[in-house]
């Protein structure tokens, strides 16, 4: 492809204008009718622990946390969080809270972090229906807490942040999608005129003329439109 100067591409994507401007207008319709009526809404809710013993608080000893305890809670974090999802604790809130729900299907709906250097624990539950979020995302706290007591003998599960109804889901937003859109039929557009200029080989111009043959072009001759008389017009 030659190469072309500011001057020529604007006078090229000009001359494309309403090709580009019906192709973004395609790809914004696009844009419109998935985000209203492909995209599925879904719900998401989260709760935060903090694994730490209850009498660490001084509330019965009268001592504060030790660095021991602390670092002690930290290494139990990356544990917890794999008990969470497991299938011991997935199960029995499937069946406290009576849900019609494939076993595998909750499970990966779950996802659990933890606070980087703390002892903090997130889940967060994602589902179509936003009550099924919540009350799965606060129902694996006292199952995973039983759990927990079972196994370690300890009871150092603490709920910081309870979930609650979220009413707007996570995975829409109308503006972003439409923007989205336009912006790769911007780019479509761009890609399209570039590709036809490049494949046009016709003459348009005595610039054409020169580079086509070499030589140079001493003069043009303009094209005039006559007028026909009504006299004429009418024979």
């Amino acid at each position: 492809m030659e190469e072309l100067d500011l001057k020529e591409l604007f006078e090229i994507f000009w001359s494309k204008k309403i090709h580009i401007g019906i192709c973004i207008i395609i790809f914004m319709l696009i844009g419109i009718i998935y985000t209203y009526a492909f995209t599925t809404p879904k719900y998401k809710s989260e709760t935060t622990l903090l694994v730490v013993q209850q009498n660490n608080f001084g509330e019965s000893t009268g001592q504060g946390i030790t660095t021991t305890d602390l670092t002690l809670n930290q290494k139990l974090v990356p544990t917890y969080s794999e008990l969470i999802k497991s299938k011991t604790v997935v199960r029995q809130v499937i069946e406290n809270l009576k849900l019609d729900i494939d076993e595998d299907a909750l499970k990966s709906s779950i996802t659990v972090s933890s606070v980087k250097d703390t002892e903090l624990i997130k889940i967060t539950v994602t589902n179509l229906n936003a009550k099924i979020a919540r009350d799965v995302a606060n129902e694996l706290v006292p199952v995973f807490a039983d759990v927990v007591k079972d196994k370690y003998n300890v009871d150092n599960v603490n709920v910081i942040d309870v979930a609650e109804l979220e009413n707007t889901p996570y995975n829409i937003n109308h503006l972003r999608d439409i923007i989205i859109f336009t912006l790769v039929g911007i780019v479509v557009s761009v890609i399209y005129v570039l590709i036809m200029n490049m494949l046009d080989t016709t003459i348009k111009n005595k610039e054409d003329v020169e580079k086509a043959t070499g030589l140079i072009v001493l003069t043009e001759l303009p094209i005039v439109e006559f007028k026909k008389t009504k006299k004429e017009a009418r024979n």
